[in-house]
């Protein structure tokens, strides 16, 4: 097992977008953000695999990153927008080719200032338990 990050991103894409909470908060939800998205939306960010195995099984223990980037001046767009993400993916069961015994639990989050002070921006951590059926 190498690793699970295409299936996992593709399960999480799917909750995200089925969440109608979401979708009507925001302009799109993306892997690769397009030039000239516009504000706001949400973004995956950086994957962290760790080797997470048992005695007799493969697993992996890891950290997804989801971004809010909004445009609305002070916190309150971003964490509506933020409130969204969490309902759709924390502790929500995952379904993922391949593997089982799957746990997804919100792991912390961070409002950033960002360089450019019309953009506010919220770093969401989820952890993301699984076993390999191999």
């Amino acid at each position: 097992m190498a690793t699970a990050v295409r299936p996992l991103q593709t399960a999480m894409y799917a909750k995200l977008t089925a969440s109608t909470t979401l979708t009507d908060l925001v302009t799109g939800i993306y892997d690769e953000v397009p030039e000239g998205a516009v504000l706001p939306y949400v973004s995956f960010g950086s994957i962290t695999e760790s080797v997470d195995d048992a005695h007799d099984h493969q697993g992996l223990d890891t950290i997804v990153v989801i971004h809010v980037w909004s445009g609305y001046p002070g916190n309150a767009e971003a964490a509506d927008i933020f409130a969204a993400v969490d309902a759709a993916l924390d502790r929500v069961p995952l379904v993922i080719p391949g593997f089982h015994d799957i746990t997804i639990k919100h792991d912390g989050h961070q409002f950033l200032a960002d360089p450019d002070p019309d953009i506010r921006h919220v770093n969401a951590r989820y952890r993301v338990w699984l076993t390999s059926d191999l």
